[in-house]
């Protein structure tokens, strides 16, 4: 399982938009998902769901959650 440390996604920056992307695309990746299986567990469309895999989404808790769901990702709050 990996493990992301969420901050709050209005001071995310771009590297950590790109971090947390980086580390949704290698879950996938392991759990031989595509982007569009993703997109559709965690209720999103496949473009928005890419776009935050490129990190380039201001993404919402919500959807953050939604995602680590499906990825099976553990998420840490500070």
């Amino acid at each position: 399982m990996l493990e992301y440390k969420y901050m709050n996604s209005d001071s995310m920056d771009l590297k950590e938009k790109k971090e947390f992307g980086d580390k949704a695309r290698v879950a996938r990746e392991k759990l031989s998902l595509t982007q569009a299986d993703v997109a559709k567990k965690a209720n999103m469309t496949v473009n928005y769901y890419a776009m935050i895999e490129r990190g380039e989404a201001n993404l919402s808790f919500e959807k953050m959650k939604s995602i680590v769901k499906v990825l099976k990702l553990k998420i840490t709050i500070s």
